[in-house]
């Protein structure tokens, strides 16, 4: 556009200025505490167990999805504090520090900074990413403890557990190993088999041995301390009822949660065999430990008191608070039953949860996640593929297990990419942006939104707002991020509807400008409804509009005003190379989809034949195995629960 059409569309500019109202600061330091007279929003992500490096289902299933719900309650301008750290106890640490021939203090450190560098390079923005092994997790943690003691919550029972003889000492499931009764597979665990999957317990194992020193344990009683959940459960349904109704659980933890109640609670062991976790505060248990999963959710409190000496206002106020928390399905009986039950039974006012997230599975390729066997993505290797971490968010996200288990592909993951975010959302920011570098030599020229069908063009784009809120709101993140993509294709729309291109700035300029003006604005918005998907993106857009990041509005606004110079364009996504999906494929390990068919296959005669392998070696095991010890008589560790996947 020549320099004399530039001013004869700029000229009698008035002041520029942007609405202060708008305006949004991701990056405060303000320490953030519950408001009086404001939503108050404490978000929770479940506390991933230190021992390994997060996959891609760990990384959905917990901490990306209360990151964005927590980005996006921050940008709605709620008063919200996101609150995570690694859980370090237990006896599956205990059992790697022992592999790793290390102190499971040093096991810990290891892979505390681990999770940590994963979590930033996917942009994770916790307002504090702690830990549970802390002295204020042993203060509080033994306080509840105490509480329920006082309260008559807690009783003594004796339990029959596997003794080592040689270094004298209880062993917890994961440090028997054995022959399983089911398959034969000699190297089965105390809890599992990993040959055959099936669940079991120490005392069904053939020639059991100690996992330390491969001496033959002898059956001993043990003494433990059980949460009376039997007895809390009234007060636990009637609580349950209430938090459901106001907090519209996900689907899949309200089942788990009535599967539990319906069987009926029964009491739960609370303590453990062990020396790494938080001593038990009686003396005659002083060489126990409180179990992990009694523990480790009471690390979101103890982990706050560790952002703030103010704690208590997040997790003593309950009728200032509402708690959002995140999780894979099989941590939900834990959060719903074993913590609300442990903040009831203390008679004191806690912070509960008020709405529960929770995902199924995400599979790798069709297969599951095998940091072994080298197969899936994990949290360091996504890195290595050099795709930019909001891509990794933008996928996984689409992919989100909301109600059923979904399937990492490579071929999904490019096709999205370059279908999705680089054809959809990338072309339209570009598009405008570009003609106003060029046409407009980057000014926004003097518009009157009345020259196009504006009222029809706003209520379009206030609907597809007012859906997006909806959802998320309503923590449906995967339907938000699609509406996100709904505005950037109405902006695609937009422009072509209107022929944004040289003849229309030459034939009709006063148009031109409204088109532009307009456009640009929605570009504004497009980058407020990003942020809490994709963090990077969403400055992009704001740095090449020359303008400071905004908050998520109730409804559209053209905040761009006459005369406000934008930034220059830049790319926001790239396309990937569609042979890298064969490359990616063989490096993490993935069925090529030609191979598919052949290989469910192969796996539904081998499942038959296994099938009957197991059923004639549980028959000829089972005279064996119920001679060695009564059921009435053994309460065996549960399997330590794992990280959602």
């Amino acid at each position: 556009m020549a320099d004399s059409t530039v001013e004869s569309v700029t000229e009698n500019l008035e002041g520029l200025t942007f609405n202060p109202n708008i305006e949004f600061n991701p990056e405060s330091q303000i320490e953030i505490l519950p408001i009086d007279g404001k939503e108050n929003i404490l978000v929770t992500s479940a506390l991933p167990y230190v021992n390994n490096v997060p996959h891609l289902g760990n990384i959905i299933g917990s901490v990306l999805s209360a990151d964005v719900f927590a980005r996006y309650q921050k940008a709605r301008g709620r008063n919200t504090l996101f609150i995570c750290g690694t859980d370090e106890y237990g006896t599956a640490t205990e059992t790697r520090a022992l592999e790793e021939g290390v102190s499971p203090k040093e096991l810990c450190d290891k892979y505390h900074t681990i999770h940590k560098e994963v979590y930033d390079w996917f942009n994770i923005k916790f307002d504090k990413f702690g830990r549970t092994t802390t002295p204020l997790q042993t203060e509080i943690a033994q306080e509840i403890f105490m509480d329920l003691n006082r309260n008559g919550f807690l009783e003594e029972q004796s339990m029959v557990q596997l003794y080592c003889e040689k270094h004298k000492g209880f062993l917890a499931d994961r440090f028997v190993e054995g022959t399983c009764p089911r398959c034969g597979y000699e190297d089965a665990r105390g809890d599992q088999c990993d040959a055959c999957g099936n669940l079991l317990n120490p005392f069904e194992l053939l020639n059991p041995r100690c996992k330390i020193d491969g001496a033959s344990p002898v059956p001993r009683d043990s003494k433990h301390i059980f949460l009376s959940l039997n007895k809390l459960q009234p007060e636990l349904e009637s609580w349950i009822k209430d938090s459901y109704g106001k907090g519209s659980w996900s689907r899949n933890a309200k089942m788990i949660t009535d599967a539990w109640l319906k069987e009926g609670l029964h009491p739960r062991c609370i303590t453990r065999d062990l020396k790494w976790g938080t001593p038990v505060p009686l003396e005659s248990y002083k060489d126990k430990v409180l179990y992990v999963w009694f523990d480790a959710c009471i690390g979101y409190i103890s982990i706050t008191a560790n952002y703030t000496h103010e704690w208590r206002q997040w997790w003593n106020q309950p009728e200032k608070v509402k708690l959002y928390q995140f999780m894979g399905k099989d941590n939900v009986p834990f959060h719903t039953v074993v913590f609300p039950s442990s903040e009831l039974g203390t008679k004191k006012k806690w912070t509960m949860l008020h709405h529960i997230s929770t995902t199924e599975y995400l599979q790798y390729e069709g297969g599951k996640f095998s940091k072994s066997r080298n197969i899936g993505v994990f949290g360091n290797n996504a890195k290595e593929t050099g795709v930019p971490a909001d891509v990794w968010r933008y996928y996984l996200l689409m992919a989100r297990p909301e109600t059923a288990d979904t399937v990492f592909s490579w071929r999904d993951f490019i096709f999205r990419n370059n279908n999705e975010l680089l054809a959809n959302l990338g072309n339209f920011v570009n598009r405008i942006v570009k003609f106003v570098n060029a046409k407009y030599d980057s000014t926004i020229p003097i518009y009157n939104p009345n020259a196009i069908d504006y009222a029809s063009f706003k209520s379009d784009v206030d609907n597809i707002l007012k859906q997006y809120c909806t959802a998320l709101d309503e923590v449906r993140l995967r339907s938000g991020l699609e509406f996100v993509l709904q505005l950037s294709g109405r902006g695609n729309l937009f422009l072509q509807e209107n022929k944004m291109n040289n003849t229309l700035l030459v034939e009709d300029p006063e148009k031109a400008a409204a088109v532009v003006g307009v456009g640009l604005n929605l570009v504004y918005l497009v980058s407020a409804v990003c942020y809490p998907y994709l963090p990077e993106t969403s400055k992009s857009i704001a740095e090449q509009l020359n303008a400071p990041m905004r908050c998520i509005p109730d409804s559209f606004s053209l905040e761009l005003k006459s005369g406000h110079v934008i930034g220059k364009a830049k790319y926001l996504f790239s396309r990937i190379d569609e042979k890298k999906e064969e490359v990616w494929r063989a490096q993490f390990g993935g069925t090529s989809p030609k191979d598919e068919a052949a290989e469910k296959k192969k796996e539904e005669k081998k499942r038959k034949k296994e099938e009957k392998k197991k059923k004639r070696a549980a028959e000829s095991a089972s005279a064996e195995v119920s001679t060695s010890v009564g059921a009435t008589d053994v309460i065996s560790e549960p399997a330590a629960p794992t990280e959602a996947t």
